[in-house]
């Protein structure tokens, strides 16, 4: 049997909700977002009360730590394409003379587009740094 429940969201994803409602299955989306949640706070429970194996800890944070570069890679995927599409040539031109990521990073003309993007999924830029 399954259980209604009320949620709050802020009026500008409401918005953008109303507009791709159609495109969505909100329950299941947030089924799995909470069931996600729900898992990793068990594991980390059951990890804490258990006895530290540190090969078994060294393991899982090399596990985590190549999750997390997946997920920005997607995301880096995602938001350079954005960017490209939208930006204009003479910026594009800029950043192809650029060495590196770090150096594209740290750019000071960029710094803002790096810093919005950032902190739109919640990351700090020291911990990319």
């Amino acid at each position: 049997m399954a259980q209604k429940i009320t949620l709050s969201i802020p009026d500008m994803l409401h918005e953008k909700l109303t507009q791709w409602r159609d495109s969505f299955n909100l329950s299941k989306m947030f089924q799995e977002a909470v069931a996600d949640a729900i898992q990793k706070k068990e594991e980390f429970q059951k990890r804490f009360s258990q006895e530290f194996d540190m090969s078994e800890v060294v393991k899982r944070l090399q596990q985590e730590k190549q999750a997390w570069l997946r997920q920005f890679y997607r995301l880096g995927r995602k938001e350079g394409a954005a960017w490209g599409k939208a930006a204009h040539f003479e910026d594009l031109l800029y950043v192809l003379h650029i060495p590196d990521t770090y150096d594209l990073v740290q750019d000071a003309r960029l710094k803002e587009y790096f810093d919005s993007t950032l902190n739109r999924y919640g990351v700090d830029r020291l911990s990319i740094e």
